[in-house]
């Protein structure tokens, strides 16, 4: 057989092998109606030649002829993000039985990729599209432009009910209450948060929910206890942030015995920072993270979290685009639908009764501020 173009098998390959017309292997592969007037024995010299040859049918092709893609577009902000990677696998899930084909592109937390991408999923025609969310496409308004031309969208991680678009997210402010509950009834009354970085959606709801439980139970939340992350270019850098930060709490001097983290990269930076430091956790204090990812599962001690049902978010954003593309099918006008998720608590190794203080822990405690001056004293700049 000569050298083909595409290196793809084609029709026209299979009939010159059969020695039939391309109408013909066209109208056997495709199983159309008309097949059914083709000789039994015509049938299976065609089908069996296309299975020697390894042909498939062109998507492509037959895309143009239906003027459909069946591609769904799937934009992340970052894929080496691991809060991202179950949702995906929940939406793979969802389309696994349909004909729909998921598109990936990640965004890398940059808004012109970001940009490039939306304008892609128009172009290339896709059907749908669900945007696993982040501050990086804050007030995209290609996001109307997607609208406009009849397409579902969901996002998951953000509410933009009020701009008719579905949503998926989590309660945050359900999950910060729990975080604070939790470590209110095991005993702990001086408790230090680890707040999101200001342009991520999350971080107020759940500052919120810790704040809320804190006024109820009466405990008074230290300000030099409190400390907010800085922007994330990157998923590691919350880890950096709960190392940072924890460091600067524990060079307060102000007494605390747990920590509430915005999420469980930033509390194993915590856990590592006060590892550092001569602490152990959960016995010198208890760490909290929240999102449940799977390094929450595996590190040592392993992490009590807030647990976001991050597989069945990315489930549920595939059953919605299916059913808004089942609805326009029918010609039919589709309200925006919003769920949100209930937040689980997660109890782990990391976090524990607050032992009495002693004079080892006292001792413990004032290592680990020494230390911690020291490893200041070693990041300033020298003078020579």
């Amino acid at each position: 057989m000569p050298q083909r173009k595409s290196g793809h098998v084609t029709l026209l390959d299979v009939a010159r092998a059969c020695g039939f017309s391309v109408s013909t292997v066209s109208i056997v592969l495709s199983e159309a109606p008309l097949s059914k007037n083709v000789a039994s024995t015509t049938r299976e010299q065609i089908q069996t030649m296309a299975r020697k040859l390894g042909y498939h049918p062109d998507a492509s092709a037959r895309s143009l002829r239906r003027q459909r893609s069946q591609t769904i577009a799937v934009l992340a902000y970052d894929l080496s993000d691991p809060f991202c990677i179950p949702i995906l696998r929940g939406i793979q899930s969802g389309l696994q039985a349909t004909d729909y084909v998921p598109l990936m592109m990640d965004a890398q937390t940059q808004r012109r990729l970001f940009d490039n991408y939306l304008k892609m999923t128009l172009e290339i025609r896709a059907e749908a599209a669900i945007v696993i969310a982040s501050w990086v496409f804050e007030e995209a308004n290609l996001l109307a432009d997607i609208e406009k031309n009849n397409v579902p969208i969901v996002i998951v991680g953000r509410d933009l009910i009020d701009r008719r678009i579905s949503s998926v997210l989590i309660d945050n402010e359900a999950g910060g209450a729990l975080a604070m509950r939790h470590l209110y009834e095991i005993g702990h009354r001086k408790i230090a948060v680890i707040r999101g970085p200001e342009e991520l959606f999350d971080g107020e709801p759940r500052w919120a929910g810790v704040r809320r439980v804190a006024a109820e139970v009466g405990i008074e939340l230290d300000p030099q206890l409190v400390r907010q992350l800085p922007s994330q270019l990157d998923p590691i850098s919350g880890f950096e942030g709960g190392l940072s930060l924890i460091n600067q709490i524990l060079a307060s001097g102000r007494p605390f015995t747990a920590v509430i983290a915005f999420d469980d990269l930033t509390a194993l930076g915590v856990v590592r920072g006060l590892t550092n430091a001569g602490l152990r956790v959960p016995e010198d204090c208890s760490v909290l993270g929240f999102d449940d990812v799977l390094l929450a599962k595996v590190a040592t001690p392993g992490l009590s979290t807030i647990r976001q049902p991050l597989r069945e978010m990315g489930l549920w954003a595939a059953n919605c685009v299916l059913q808004a593309l089942e609805m326009r099918e029918g010609r039919k006008k589709v309200a925006p639908q919003l769920y949100k998720a209930s937040p689980e608590l997660v109890v782990r190794m990391s976090t524990a009764r607050p032992r009495r203080r002693t004079s080892n822990t006292a001792n413990s405690v004032k290592i680990a501020l020494d230390r911690v001056e020291v490893l200041s004293e070693d990041l300033q700049p020298s003078d020579s």
